[in-house]
């Protein structure tokens, strides 16, 4: 390897034009000499001579993002000296340089204590990465300066090392740069993965894109609006932009399409907001727009701050999008608001907070994937709107619930449904552009279904949505597991009110848990099992002393309130009816899967009578649902009679031909709605004494 030095004193040359005279200046300089010291003797793999990276990390954000703070600089270029150097510490960071850069620092650096697992490591040093920058953003915006300068030097890494790099970058760090509104770095983020991770494609879509260039329609558009601005008086500076591989990638299927709609813009440069609006006149009266395309960014900026008018048009048979914007707007739009920027200012604005708010979600949150909340707040915006005529911008396909927990998360947990143009809909309604949405709530929080956590596009939502599934099923396992722990105990003679002495924390503390009531969750989710709790209690309580001969025999029993799929999972291969006596449950960390004990399944599964229980349900038990009953073959006198005698609790909604078998016989479907179990429970043996064959799944 040929070693490739780095040249310091033009480096200093370069980073004095962004912190002379700047508070903490030293703060940098001494930095930039601990590094030195710090990355001595060490090397790239492209021979260049490591202390290029944590320098060229500080001039990314100093020249292509506007951060000039010393400090926030002064982190990135001590960026890896904790991860990359023994006798560096946190601690010898904060020593040297202040708790500011301290945490930057230690932000940025990785999880020290890796498990093996290449899949589950990279989530923990995620997660890491995350937590820190929701309290810190800095953490964040150095972080994306290291990958863009990895990017840039990627080349001579090994081809198995670039494509995962490329992999994270299309799925992480682009679309976070898309996030915090730092539209350079986004584009060349995406167009550097792409070209790794679709080498052949990529070209192929390059030559595609060189020939658009060189295209004579873009240069004839210029050309016209030019002249039109000159005879308006209006000064501006009129350029095209011709879009790049980012552009042609469908992160939703993680392809790269052949072609897109508008795969040329035309930028128009302006000197102040007033002239923004008479350039789109001078667009419209040359090119004619096409109807309601027209968005006014200036009025209504996106989240990320970015600001300017955007008109599209058909010239030639093709697409083109019209940007018009000052050049302060120019700026913020390819460099982001981080000009002059600090966590430590004090109250921070919409935009920061956020983005905090998102990034510790993603950070603490294991149930829900980072990776999709990160593209979720990544994706196009729809504007809509409160009563009281505050914006609320959400990604396109959002919902009413996206909306509700965005104004505030108890509204969210308490959401039934909205008002739209004196239209209800339900929580699930998706969203459309300037809607006013009137959100109506219910005193109690919703028990939401599952599939309202894929419909969500906002990663509040989805996290609080996966927040309450999570607490709903623990509930549940609680419950469980005390009760059948109960019952166990009392096979083996032991008192109840052992669960409630002070022996029971030692229990307890043996299986590293904080309390009882997580002890209770584990056996109901079957994470612990009775026999290794029963023998625990006689260790801890009794000193080892042997109980009578081990129980056998019938499965522990017990009786919910409540029918809640997050934690009941009705088996497939038998279907269960919750009103039969016959069903029993094993426990699962998934939640309790319940069968019919007839189920030839079941008998097929090993398990230990510990591992399953009796399960029923309090006859008063709200269902909450509709149902539907499907008749397979009935005659339609046969139909009307049972309709004609049901039972008064059943209320029925309506009754259709789900098919036509012969003139007489057909299949029909039978929705309705109880409000009890108990209510249930007379409706089937309605069915079951109309004598007609029938087919009935409780949907919960």
């Amino acid at each position: 390897m040929i070693k490739i030095p780095f040249d310091l004193g033009l480096y200093r040359e370069k980073m004095r034009h962004y912190v002379v005279d700047r508070p903490y200046e030293q703060v940098f300089w001494d930095a930039l000499a601990f590094a030195e010291k710090a990355h001595y003797d060490q090397w790239r793999r492209s021979g260049d001579a490591y202390i290029l990276h944590p320098c060229s990390v500080a001039k990314i954000l100093a020249e292509e993002m506007d951060i000039t703070d010393p400090e926030i600089l002064a982190a990135a270029l001590l960026h890896d000296t904790v991860e990359d150097v023994d006798e560096v510490s946190s601690d010898v960071v904060g020593e040297h340089f202040g708790s500011y850069v301290q945490a930057i620092v230690e932000g940025c650096t990785k999880v020290t204590h890796r498990s093996g697992n290449r899949q589950v490591d990279s989530k923990l040093v995620h997660r890491k990465i995350f937590s820190g920058a929701a309290l810190r953003p800095e953490v964040m915006l150095v972080k994306l300066a290291d990958r863009l300068h990895n990017l840039r030097t990627l080349r001579a890494m090994p081809r198995n090392k670039r494509q995962r790099i490329a992999d994270e970058t299309l799925d992480i760090y682009a679309p976070l740069a898309t996030v915090f509104g730092l539209f350079n770095m986004k584009r060349e983020m995406y167009n550097l993965a792409l070209s790794y991770k679709f080498p052949k494609q990529g070209a192929k879509l390059s030559n595609h894109i060189k020939h658009l260039a060189d295209s004579k329609i873009s240069q004839h558009i210029l050309e016209q609006l030019r002249i039109a601005a000159k005879d308006a008086r209006l000064k501006c500076e009129i350029s095209r932009r011709i879009k790049d591989l980012w552009a042609y990638y469908d992160t939703a299927n993680r392809i790269l399409l052949q072609q897109i709609e508008t795969p040329v813009e035309i930028l128009i440069i302006v000197n102040s907001v007033e002239d923004c609006y008479r350039a789109l006149g001078v667009v419209n009266q040359t090119f004619r727009p096409i109807p309601r395309t027209i968005r006014d960014f200036i009025a209504n900026p996106k989240p990320t701050g970015y600001q300017g008018l955007h008109a599209r048009a058909i010239i030639s048979g093709q697409r083109f999008l019209f940007k018009i914007r000052t050049s302060e707007m120019e700026r913020k739009a390819q460099r982001g608001v981080f000009r002059n920027w600090s966590s430590r200012q004090g109250k921070q604005g919409k935009f920061i907070l956020e983005l905090q708010e998102m990034l510790d979600i993603i950070g603490s949150d294991e149930t829900v994937s980072y990776r999709e909340l990160i593209a979720a707040g990544g994706m196009k915006e729809n504007y809509t709107y409160t009563p009281r005529g505050d914006l609320i911008c959400l990604p396109i396909r959002s919902t009413v619930l996206d909306f509700a927990f965005r104004v505030h998360t108890e509204i969210g947990l308490t959401c039934v449904g909205a008002e739209i143009r004196n239209q209800r809909v339900g929580p699930d309604y998706v969203l459309q552009d300037g809607q006013m949405v009137n959100i109506i709530r219910s005193r109690e929080k919703v028990a939401f279904r599952q599939k309202m956590l894929q419909l969500c596009r906002t990663p509040k939502a989805r996290a609080e949505l996966a927040k309450s599934f999570r607490q709903r099923g623990q509930r549940v396992a609680q419950e469980i597991g005390k009760a059948t722990l109960l019952q166990e105990m009392r096979r083996y003679g032991l008192p109840r009110d052992l669960l409630d002495s002070e022996g029971m924390s030692r229990v307890v503390a043996s299986f590293s848990l904080k309390d009882k009531e997580r002890l209770f969750r584990q056996i109901g989710t079957g994470r612990i099992r009775l026999p290794e709790v029963i023998e625990c209690i006689r260790q801890e309580l009794f000193s080892g002393t042997s109980f009578l001969a081990k129980p056998t025999g019938e499965f522990n029993k017990i009786k919910l309130k409540m029918l809640d799929p997050v934690f009941i999972k009705l088996s497939s291969c038998c279907r269960p009816n919750p009103v039969d006596k016959a069903n029993c449950a094993l426990l699962t960390t998934k939640g309790l899967s319940v069968h019919n004990k007839n189920c030839p399944r079941l008998h097929e599964i090993k398990f230990q009578r510990e591992d399953a229980i009796d399960i029923s349900w309090e006859r008063t038990t709200p269902i909450s649902r509709p149902q539907s009953v499907l008749f397979p073959r009935a005659g339609r006198e046969e139909i009307l009679a049972i309709v004609a005698s049901a039972p008064s609790h059943m209320k029925m909604h309506d009754i259709v031909v789900a098919s036509d078998q012969s003139a007489d016989r057909q299949s029909w479907r039978l929705h309705f709605e109880v409000a009890e179990l108990r209510d249930l429970q007379k409706v089937i043996r309605h069915f079951d004494r109309s004598g007609i064959s029938y087919e009935f799944t409780l949907d919960f």
